[in-house]
C-alpha cells in the first residue's frame, strides 16, 4: 500500500547531505519519491509499505552517516525541543572553541604589530590549543567528510576539513619538524585553522537560531489548540485532556474560553472570534446548529455543542498539517540549486588544487600556496546554497497561514508567481452565492401563487442553486407536494410530472428545445437580464406561464480585490454559466472588462476555459468555490478556493483562502512574488562569497581566517534574508 511518511534527519550540514539522503532513499526498492528538506531537517519519503518499512528506510539513511526517526505527527512540540537542545549544544561549542582560539588570534595579531610573546608563540601552546579544536570540537566535519566521500556527495564538510587540516599539519611541520633537520622554525598558521572552525560553528549557531524562527507561525498556531476540555458526562461536567474528547461528546464552553475541537452547537448561544481561521475581527454569532472551529475563542456566552471533528481532524489540525507540507516541499525552483551543488564541491577541489600548483609553480614558497588553497577551501562552502530556497518556503508559507492564506506545496508558491491570468467564477466566488426570489412575473391569466406552485413542485428535488431558491421561495406559500418524476439537464433547467402535466423550468434555449414557445416572455426576460438577475422561464403542459428572476449580490469586498488583481498586471476574466447580459451586469460592477466576460459555460466546460488560455501561453489561475470548479480548479497552473465553499473545490486547489472572500487572491500573488524575489536574492548571497572571494583567495588575496567568516556570514545572510518575509503585510 502507498504511504507517505515524514522522518526527522539528523546531522546534516549543507546541500550536499540533502543531496546524499535522497539519493540513498531512492536506491531503496518500494521508495516512489523522497524530498528532504535542509532547513527543516526533515525527510518526506512516499513508499510502498508492502516492499520497504520505516526500519529499512531509516537504515538507509543510517547508511549514507545520518540518523533518522519517523515523524508520527507533523510537527510535535518535541521538534521544537530538539532544536533549543541542538542550538544550546552549538553555542557551548562555540564558546569553548573560542576560549581556545583566543591565544592564537592574539598572538597572530601581536605579531602583526611586530610584537614577540615568546609564551603565546610557543609552538608547544599553540598545538595546545589548536589540538582540541582541530579533533574533539571540530570532529564533526572529518566525520561528515568521510561520510560523504563514501557517498559519493561530499560537501562543506569536507572543504573545512581539507583547508584546516592542511593548514594544522603545515603548522606542525613548521613548529616541530622543520626545526629538527634544518635549525630554524617556520610560519605557524595553528590560528588560521582554529578560527576557521570556530568561525564556521559560530555560523552554524547563528543558521540554527534563525532556523527555529522559520517555524514560528506553524508553533503559533499548534498554540491554539488548549490542551484540556470540559465535556458533559451523566449531566456532570469533567475536565479531560483534549486528546481524550471523541467525536459525539458533548462539550461545554464557558466566556474566554478557546473552543477545545471541531462541533455544532447544541444550546446556547455566544460571540465567537474567529479571526485566526477567517482573519474577521468581527466575532461570529453562533446558536444552536450553527458550527464551530476549536481553537477560536468564545468570547461572552456559554454554550454546549456535540464535537465532530476531533484530534487530527479538526481544521486547525489540517490547517497546522497543510503549512508543514508546503514548508517541507521543495518548489521547481530549487532545482537549479541541486544541479549547481552537484558539481559545486568537485569543481572547488579543483580551484583550489590548481591555486596550489600555480603558486608552487610561480613562486615555489610552499606557505602561500597552502594558504591560498585553503582560503579557497574555505571560503567555497554550499552551506548558504542549500538554504536559499527552504528557508524562503519556511517564512513564506508560515507567513501565509497568518494570513489565511494556505499553500498547498512549495509548487503552487511559484505556480502563483508565474500567473499571468486570473479567472474568477462568479457565483459564490465574485458572488455571495446566497440566491434568493427577486421577480415573479406571471403571463397571461396565471396567478403568482400557481407559477410559484408550478416551479417549486419541478425544483422540488433539485440541487442547483436557482432551484433551491425557487422552491424556498414557493414553499413560503405553503407545503409543496412532490413531482410524480423527475429529470434535471446541468446547467439548462429541470423537467418533472405533476398529475398529468409536463412541467418545465430553466433558461430559454432549454424550453425552446422543449418546442414551448417562450416569445410572450422575452420582454419580460430581457428586463431581467438587463438588471444583473437570473431569470428562468416556468412552463406547464407545454405553456410558458410566466418567468421568475434569482439575484445574487456581489460580495462588498470583490470590487476592490479586482482592482488590485488588475494592478498587480494580471488579467481578470469572470467565468459563468449565466447569460452573457447577467454576467455583463456583475463585471461591471466588479470592474472586469466587458471582453474578459466568458458567459454561459456549463459545468463541464470551465476546465476547458481554462485550458484554452493556457495552450496560447498565458499560466491561469482559477478561483472557484464550488464542486462544480473542481475540474478548472485542478487544470489550471495553480486553484485557489474559498475555504466556504465545497470540500470538493477545496481539496482540488492548490492554495485555500481561509477568509472566504477575493481579497486573499492578490495577497496570496503578491506574497508569493515576493517569495521567489527572496529566493532569488538568496541565491544572489549564496554566490557573491563566491564569485569574490575565491578569486582573492587563489591570487593570495585573502586570509583563510576571513575566508571562514565569510563563509559563515555567507549561511547568515540567506537565512536572515528569508526572515524579512516576516514582515509582509
Amino acid at each position: 500500500m502507498e504511504k507517505e511518511k515524514t522522518f526527522r534527519i539528523t546531522g546534516m550540514s549543507c546541500a550536499a547531505c540533502s543531496a546524499r539522503i535522497e539519493k540513498s532513499l531512492h536506491r531503496l526498492e518500494g521508495v516512489n519519491g523522497a524530498t528532504v528538506n535542509l532547513a527543516l531537517e526533515t525527510a518526506r519519503v512516499e513508499y510502498d509499505d508492502a516492499l520497504v518499512n520505516d526500519g529499512g528506510i531509516v537504515a538507509a539513511v543510517e547508511k549514507a552517516g545520518y540518523g533518522a526517526e519517523p515523524v508520527e505527527e507533523d510537527l510535535p512540540e518535541r521538534d521544537a525541543e530538539i532544536r533549543r537542545v541542538e542550538t544550546r549544544r552549538l553555542g557551548i561549542l562555540v564558546v569553548l572553541s573560542a576560549a581556545l582560539s583566543a591565544p592564537l588570534l592574539i598572538s597572530m595579531v601581536l605579531m602583526l604589530i611586530g610584537v614577540h610573546d615568546r609564551i603565546l608563540h610557543h609552538p608547544i601552546l599553540q598545538l595546545a590549543c589548536a589540538t582540541p579544536v582541530q579533533f574533539i570540537i571540530g570532529w564533526r566535519f572529518y566525520r561528515n567528510a568521510y561520510l560523504g566521500v563514501r557517498g559519493r556527495s561530499p560537501g562543506m564538510d569536507l572543504l573545512v576539513a581539507l583547508g584546516t587540516s592542511a593548514a594544522y599539519f603545515y603548522s606542525v611541520y613548521n613548529g616541530f619538524v622543520l626545526p629538527v633537520f634544518s635549525g630554524r622554525q617556520g610560519d605557524l598558521y595553528f590560528e588560521a585553522s582554529a578560527l576557521v572552525i570556530t568561525l564556521v560553528l559560530l555560523g552554524k549557531f547563528f543558521e540554527a537560531r534563525a532556523k527555529g524562527r522559520t517555524s514560528d507561525a506553524i508553533r503559533k498556531l499548534m498554540k491554539l489548540q488548549p490542551a484540556t476540555a470540559v465535556i458533559v458526562r451523566d449531566g456532570a461536567e469533567v475536565l479531560v485532556p483534549v486528546a481524550d474528547v471523541s467525536a459525539g461528546d458533548t462539550v461545554a464552553v464557558k466566556p474566554g474560553e478557546r473552543i477545545p475541537v471541531d462541533g455544532t452547537v447544541l444550546a446556547g448561544n455566544s460571540s465567537v472570534d474567529e479571526s485566526m481561521i477567517t482573519g474577521e475581527s468581527v466575532p461570529a454569532d453562533r446558536g444552536p446548529g450553527d458550527r464551530v472551529t476549536g481553537g477560536t475563542i468564545n468570547l461572552y456566552g456559554a454554550f454546549m455543542f456535540r464535537a465532530e471533528r476531533v484530534g487530527r481532524d479538526t481544521l486547525l489540525a489540517q490547517i497546522v498539517r497543510t503549512v508543514a507540507e508546503a514548508q517541507a516541499d521543495r518548489p521547481p525552483i530549487q532545482r537549479f540549486a541541486d544541479r549547481v551543488s552537484a558539481v559545486f564541491v568537485p569543481s572547488v577541489l579543483g580551484v583550489s588544487a590548481v591555486a596550489f600548483a600555480g603558486w608552487m609553480i610561480a613562486t615555489g614558497d610552499l606557505s602561500a600556496a597552502i594558504m591560498s588553497a585553503v582560503a579557497v577551501l574555505v571560503i567555497a562552502c554550499p552551506c548558504a546554497l542549500g538554504l536559499a530556497t527552504p528557508t524562503a518556503v519556511m517564512v513564506g508559507t508560515g507567513r501565509g497561514a497568518d494570513l489565511g492564506i494556505l499553500f498547498k506545496n512549495g509548487e503552487a508558491l511559484e505556480a502563483a508567481n508565474r500567473a499571468r491570468a486570473v479567472v474568477l467564477d462568479k457565483t459564490g466566488t465574485v458572488t455571495s452565492g446566497e440566491l434568493s426570489v427577486s421577480d415573479v412575473v406571471p403571463v397571461g391569466s396565471v396567478t403568482e401563487e400557481d407559477l410559484l406552485l408550478h416551479a417549486g413542485i419541478a425544483e422540488k428535488r433539485s440541487e442547483h442553486p436557482v432551484g433551491k431558491a425557487l422552491y424556498d421561495r414557493a414553499v413560503m406559500n405553503g407545503s409543496i407536494p412532490d413531482p410524480e418524476t423527475f429529470e434535471a439537464e446541468p446547467g439548462r433547467g429541470v423537467r418533472a410530472r405533476f398529475r398529468g402535466a409536463d412541467l418545465v423550468v430553466g433558461r430559454p434555449p432549454f424550453l425552446e428545445d422543449q418546442g414551448i414557445d417562450i416569445s410572450r416572455c422575452e420582454t419580460v426576460l430581457d428586463a431581467m437580464e438587463e438588471s444583473g438577475k437570473t431569470a428562468v422561464i416556468v412552463a406547464a403542459g407545454g405553456i410558458a406561464e410566466g418567468a421568475v428572476a434569482v439575484s445574487d449580490s456581489i460580495r462588498e469586498s470583490s470590487p476592490q480585490a479586482v482592482a488590485d488583481l488588475q494592478a498587480l498586471g494580471l488579467d481578470v476574466y469572470l467565468l459563468t454559466g449565466d447569460n452573457r447580459r447577467t454576467a455583463g451586469y456583475i463585471a461591471a460592477v466588479a470592474g472586469i472588462r466587458p471582453d474578459r466576460v466568458i458567459a454561459g459555460v456549463l459545468p463541464g466546460g470551465k476546465a476547458e476555459v481554462v485550458r484554452g488560455l493556457q495552450r496560447v501561453g498565458t499560466p491561469v489561475a482559477m478561483v472557484g468555490d464550488g464542486i462544480n470548479d473542481a475540474p478548472a480548479l485542478a487544470a489550471a497552473d495553480v486553484g485557489i478556493a474559498l475555504a466556504s465553499g465545497s470540500d470538493i473545490a477545496v481539496e482540488s486547489a492548490d492554495i485555500t483562502l481561509m477568509r472566504g472572500d477575493l481579497s486573499g487572491v492578490a495577497t496570496a500573488v503578491r506574497l508569493s512574488r515576493r517569495t521567489i524575489r527572496k529566493i532569488r536574492q538568496n541565491f544572489f548571497w549564496a554566490f557573491i562569497y563566491n564569485c569574490i572571494g575565491i578569486p582573492f583567495a587563489a591570487f593570495g588575496m585573502l586570509d583563510p581566517v576571513i575566508a571562514g567568516a565569510a563563509m559563515a556570514m555567507s549561511s547568515v545572510s540567506v537565512v536572515t534574508n528569508s526572515l524579512l518575509l516576516r514582515r509582509f503585510r
